[in-house]
């Protein structure tokens, strides 16, 4: 870490002249200057909103190379991403509310719906959705917990994909193609976009089509089998929309998307405990395994909203159908080939269906009262199925043996909530917005475990249903156009359920809820030059859900204390010229058990939340010639020290920080002809994402790296 930070302050003076891509410009749709963003579910400048909001927009990650959401996460403040080795892989974390078990804390919603699991055996901490950047318009991410709006499973935050919209006026097409080479890596990647917009009757009805594809080129060698650059990756995926608008008052929006990737093999490597060499002479970037772990993942997503003005509101619905499908392969040969001197092969496949319907009646704007009631009612239909193979030293099944273990964890979760949000405008200087929400779940679950070696047949149904009910208040004062300070007292939960039927596990697990208290201030000065978003906070939170070890391989789901989370964030943005814009963000997380129980002591660092973080940025844009615009940027991210689980547990191990250097610039020709270059990690960094006591690996640590050098070109075209 030291050698990285000496790296990171060495550059800071050329990365503040050579940047990324100006924030204020494309992080958001942009209106006579103000940042617009739909986070509350209606149309407000984001100076206006009591509530910590980031944006990065599709163009800036575009610029800067990135294609996961690992890539983008140091320019959040606060925002943690830790990948488990492949796109679609992803695991998110807002103010140190980290997943502790397999379901999510973060929501996640796919412009009006939500998508991935809220039931607790899902994995929906796991598979979040990572969708290549051409056909985004930004990322919208709300601090949380975002319950009252939002719902179940948001008591960290929100991360919200906005994507482009169909253009009613404009026959419009966009294209681009991309090489690049990854450092220790023989291959050469490559990617390739294409989009078009097609108004069918102009100002009333329009469509619009588009399609990605990048394949990753590997950089982790398997010293065991000799095999090379093992971890290619393919990311392919496919949108289309359809916007009609027959008169003012109506508007019918249709999209359908789709998304896949797929992996020869995960991107984890092996290391020696204490991060020792995986053997002597071995490369940081080496792997072991004995077996290959492939993975693929296939998303699809279908959705309609129909909105209509009645003049003193407006009268929305939104319907969506999405449904996910992963297999994942790995390696259990260490762990239970050695019981029959062979090797073991564990796929588990998932498949989740998801409907959603959400109908809202939300008031025109005000300058006194403005309200908000919803309907919202989601029906998943969800299974997890594991088996590990017996096989011999030549990959054949050993019958005696096989299957070793079988685990099946079929289950549904159903959701109804109503909910509303108010803004009361005392004055121009006192505002004041509170929401309510009320929810019921009700859940199946089934299980079979077998594991006929150990005599283990343990089968079982569970049934829950619980109410929850989340609320949010925030007071703000307006001190004039431009500042504005506000505090937020809000709710969330992540919910419960019938847990795993095992000797020494409770029938049903507990909901985990959070109450966050939170202080901020919003200014522009000078003239808009400068910007800064802060805020300080403090999060409460109990009935922590821990994944606890039944038998080797076999997890469930405890309750385990309390747990506090505290620390500031800060963005500012400095526009000293014309052209130039320079940006850092910093987030300063604490989050600590609060109570001592079987899985958490008091005290006890929480896994995976990096104390410090940071990122700046700098962006430089000016004339070249009469038909061409240069630009220059570069981004320095820095990622604090962290452990890898909680603090006293056995399985906890320390991970470095890291830090990296990021560069870019293009020049764009006659508005149309855009040739990109850019370098991620051009120091080379040997940064460590997720670094975990290895499960199917013993004494090792598995570690997911940070992407090594990359230096791409890229070709751009639209008309």
């Amino acid at each position: 870490m030291k050698q990285n930070l000496w790296i990171a302050g060495s550059v800071l003076a050329v990365a503040a002249a050579m940047p990324a891509q100006a924030q204020e410009d494309t992080a958001a749709t942009v209106t006579d200057g103000e940042i617009v963003v739909t986070a509350q579910k209606r149309t407000q400048n984001i100076q206006d909103v009591p509530i910590s909001i980031s944006v990065v927009g599709g163009e800036q990650m575009q610029e800067s190379g990135g294609s996961q959401l690992a890539d983008y996460a140091a320019y959040v403040p606060g925002l943690q991403v830790d990948n488990a080795g492949s796109p679609g892989r992803s695991t998110l974390s807002l103010r140190g509310v980290a997943p502790m078990g397999p379901s999510a804390t973060v929501g996640i919603y796919l412009d009006d719906a939500p998508i991935g699991s809220s039931g607790i055996y899902n994995r929906g901490q796991t598979f979040t959705l990572d969708l290549l950047p051409y056909d985004i318009e930004r990322l919208e991410v709300l601090r949380g917990p975002q319950g009252t709006l939002y719902g179940a499973s948001s008591i960290g935050g929100l991360f919200k994909y906005v994507t482009v919209q169909p253009d009613l006026a404009e026959l419009t097409a966009r294209a681009g193609g991309e090489v690049f080479s990854i450092a220790h890596g023989d291959g050469t990647g490559w990617a390739a976009s294409a989009m078009l917009n097609v108004p069918i009757v102009r100002d009333e009805l329009a469509i619009s089509g588009s399609y990605s594809r990048r394949e990753t080129p590997g950089f982790i060698d398997n010293i065991l089998t000799g095999e090379k650059d093992v971890n290619d990756a393919v990311q392919e995926g496919g949108r289309a929309a359809l916007l009609w608008q027959p008169d003012s008052a109506l508007t019918v929006r249709l999209s359908g998307l789709w998304q896949s990737v797929e992996s020869d093999n995960v991107g984890v490597l092996y290391e020696g405990m204490g991060n020792v060499p995986l053997a002597p002479g071995a490369s940081f970037l080496s792997t072991n395994a004995q077996l290959p772990e492939p993975f693929t993942s296939d998303f699809q997503f279908y959705s309609g909203t129909i909105a209509y003005d009645l003049g003193f509101a407006e009268l929305s619905s939104t319907t969506s159908y999405s449904e996910l499908e992963i297999l994942e392969t790995s390696d259990a040969s260490r762990i239970y080939g050695v019981i029959w001197g062979g090797l073991a092969n564990y796929p588990a496949t998932l498949h989740q269906k998801k409907w959603t319907e959400e109908i809202r009646l939300t008031s025109a704007p005000s300058d006194r009262f403005e309200w908000m009631l919803g309907f919202f009612y989601t029906d998943e239909d969800n299974s997890h199925d594991q088996i590990v193979r017996a096989l011999d030293t030549d990959g054949e099944l050993v019958p005696a043996f096989d299957p070793f273990a079988v685990v099946a964890l079929p289950n549904t979760y159903q959701e109804y909530a109503v909910f509303g949000n108010v803004t009361w405008k005392l004055s121009d200087l006192f505002h004041v917005t509170g929401g309510l929400r009320w929810a019921r779940n009700e859940q199946t679950f089934s299980q079979v475990t077998r594991i006929p070696l150990l005599g283990l047949d343990a089968s079982g149904t569970g049934t829950s249903e619980e109410d929850n009910v989340t609320y949010s208040i925030s007071p703000q004062i307006n001190l004039g156009p431009d500042t504005m300070i506000y505090a937020r007292v809000a709710s969330g939960y992540r919910p419960g359920g019938p847990n795993v039927a095992l000797p020494g596990f409770p029938a049903t697990v507990d909901s985990e809820t959070v109450t966050s208290y939170e202080a901020g201030i919003k200014a522009q000065f000078l003239d808009r030059a400068v910007s800064l978003d802060a805020a300080a906070f403090l999060l409460d939170w109990n009935d922590l859900q821990i994944s606890a070890a039944f038998a080797e391989g076999i997890n469930g789901l405890v309750n385990a204390g309390t747990a506090r989370s505290k620390g500031v964030e800060a963005a500012l943005l400095i526009h000293p010229t014309a052209g130039l814009n320079v940006g850092a963000n910093f987030a300063y997380t604490d989050a600590t058990c609060t109570e001592t129980t079987t899985n958490c002591v008091d005290g006890d660092q929480l896994p995976n939340v990096p104390k410090i973080s940071a990122a700046m940025t700098a962006d430089y844009s000016f004339p070249l010639g009469s038909s061409a615009e240069a630009r220059f940027g570069g981004a320095i991210r820095m990622v604090g020290d962290r452990v890898s689980a909680v603090e006293s547990s056995p399985l906890s191990v320390p991970v470095e920080g890291y830090a990296t250097l990021d560069l870019n610039g293009s020049v764009t020709f006659n508005d149309r002809w855009t040739l990109r270059v850019y370098a991620r990690n051009l120091t080379d960094a040997e940064g460590r994402i997720t670094s975990n006591v290895a499960t199917t690996n013993p004494g090792f640590l598995s570690t997911i790296p940070l992407q090594p050098r990359t230096i791409g070109l890229a070709v751009d075209m639209a008309f």
